[in-house]
Order: C-alpha cells, then sequence, then structure tokens
C-alpha cells in the first residue's frame, strides 16, 4: 500500500514486470499501451509497424526479422545486417509494412532533435530535452558495408 500512495510500482508487480523507472501512473499508462499493441497484434495480425519502445526484448524481433530475411532468400543469417533508412511518413498513416524488413517507432532523442528536410541531427531547441524520433525502416542487407560517413 505505501507504493501505491508513493506512485512506486509496487516490488510484487516490478518482480513479474519488464524493467521500467517510471513512477506507477506511467508505468500503467505504458502497460496498457503494450498490451493494446500486441492485441492488437494477435486480433488483427501482422501491424505494418512495430512499436520497439514496447517489446519487452527487442533484440529478439530483431533476429527475427534477419531470420526471416535470410529464410525467404536463402541465404546464411550471418551474412544478413540491417540497413536503415529515417523515413518522413506519420506511423499513424503506414498501412502496410516493407516487402523486406520492418518499419519500427518509438524512439526519442535526448537533447537533440531531427531535422527532416536534411535528415541529420540537430542541437535540440531551447527548453526541449526529449524529441520524437521519427519511423525507421529496417532492411535486411546480405553482405552490408558500413557507411563511412
Amino acid at each position: 500500500a505505501d507504493s501505491l500512495y508513493a506512485n512506486q510500482v509496487p516490488a510484487a508487480w516490478a518482480s513479474a514486470a519488464y524493467p521500467s523507472l517510471k513512477p506507477l501512473a506511467a508505468w500503467v499508462d505504458d502497460l496498457v499501451q503494450r498490451l493494446e499493441f500486441i492485441n492488437n497484434w494477435v486480433q488483427g495480425g501482422v501491424p505494418p509497424i512495430y512499436w520497439i519502445s514496447g517489446f519487452f526484448f527487442p533484440q529478439a524481433f530483431l533476429t527475427g526479422t534477419l531470420q526471416n530475411y535470410a529464410r525467404k532468400y536463402k541465404v546464411a543469417i550471418d551474412s544478413v545486417a540491417f540497413d536503415f533508412e529515417v523515413m518522413s511518413e506519420n506511423p499513424k498513416t503506414k498501412t502496410k509494412g516493407p516487402a523486406d524488413g520492418c518499419y519500427i517507432h518509438g524512439f526519442f532523442l535526448e537533447g537533440a532533435s531531427w531535422d527532416p528536410k536534411e535528415k541529420v541531427l540537430t542541437e535540440a531547441k531551447p527548453k526541449e530535452l526529449y524529441t520524437t524520433f521519427p519511423m525507421i525502416w529496417l532492411s535486411p542487407q546480405v553482405d552490408r558495408k558500413t557507411p563511412t560517413q
């Protein structure tokens, strides 16, 4: 009862839940959003965009995306890596996922912002600590070369 009064996630809940530093009210809101995301996926099929922040273990999802690509094109999983493109579209308007890879959203920048015209990181606006980062297309590539710039 003390944790509820102090707006903290009770220890019994935290021990069975995903790691979070959020206070109780924000944690419950986040939990509801996660449940809605998973429920919509189960009820409505594969979503066009994945809320990466909603996964407990996003590395498994990303590995699975690479594995799906490797199986589809019959290539060694060890030769596949993600390329990426920061998208300009609003995630809410996307109705179809990419042919390969996945669209993800749910990222934030701390102390910086994104310039959609130049497609570069820029200084944060005054008094703006966190900004939302745009949707990203993770595109699997065979023998991807690391960018030099």
